[in-house]
This record gives C-alpha cells, sequence and structure tokens, in this order.
C-alpha cells in the first residue's frame, strides 16, 4: 500500500493490519461474524466426518470434528474459500446446551438476527 501512492509508511500498514488480523481472529472465535464496510464479511463454517454421531453423547470434537474453515464473502460476490490450519488448534467448542440451558433440539429455531449461509457441507480447498 504504501508503495503505491499511500501517505502512509511501510510499518503503519503493517501496525494496522497486523492489529486487524488480531482482533478477527479473535472475534471469529468467539463465533462472531466481522463485517468490512465496503470490503466483505469474515466468518466461520464447520464440517464433520462423514456419518457423524447418532446421538449427541456420542459426539466429540476430536472424533467427529474433520475442519473448522475462516471464510470471507466479499461484498456483492459469492462465498471464497480461505481457511487456516491453525485456526481449528485454538478454537474452543462449547455443547449447545450448556448454552441455552436445556435441550437443543427444542424452540423455534429462529433468531432475530440473520447470520447469513453458515450452514451445510463445506469443501475444503485442499483436498
Amino acid at each position: 500500500i504504501s508503495e503505491h501512492g499511500s501517505v502512509y509508511t511501510s510499518d503503519v500498514v503493517f501496525g494496522v493490519l497486523e492489529k486487524f488480523r488480531s482482533c478477527l481472529v479473535e472475534m471469529l472465535l468467539e463465533s462472531k461474524r466481522v463485517k468490512i464496510e465496503g470490503l466483505g464479511t469474515f466468518f466461520t463454517t464447520l464440517e464433520n466426518q462423514e456419518g457423524g454421531a447418532q446421538k449427541k453423547e456420542d459426539f466429540t470434537v476430536q472424533k467427529n470434528l474433520k475442519a473448522l474453515h475462516i471464510r470471507f464473502m466479499p461484498e456483492g460476490e459469492q462465498e471464497m474459500n480461505i481457511s487456516s490450519r491453525e485456526f481449528i488448534k485454538k478454537a474452543e467448542f462449547v455443547n449447545v446446551d450448556t448454552l441455552t440451558g436445556g435441550d437443543s433440539t427444542s424452540g423455534s429455531g429462529s433468531s432475530d438476527e440473520d447470520d447469513g449461509p453458515t450452514g451445510g457441507y463445506t469443501p475444503n480447498p485442499g483436498d
């Protein structure tokens, strides 16, 4: 950026991008979407092993989770695959029942906030 006519030096540009990166990872690990106005939205998706678990008691992250992806959807375009192997190592997985205080199969399943396209199979770009 600093070499393309910007008044900002390379150390300033690097500092801003480094701060952005650390904030982005923090927010994504909290399962939040991060929207950069005019650029796009970062979000996460999960990919489970084929077959899954028959009962929620049988599900474990180590056995059933195949991948955790960091995705980026450019503003006005379709999803693009952006993933990080390190991201899954830092993520903490929480049983939804512990968050809601009840059975995750009950309720309307709706929310006031639209999280967008986060479900379904997501191919691993490395495969």
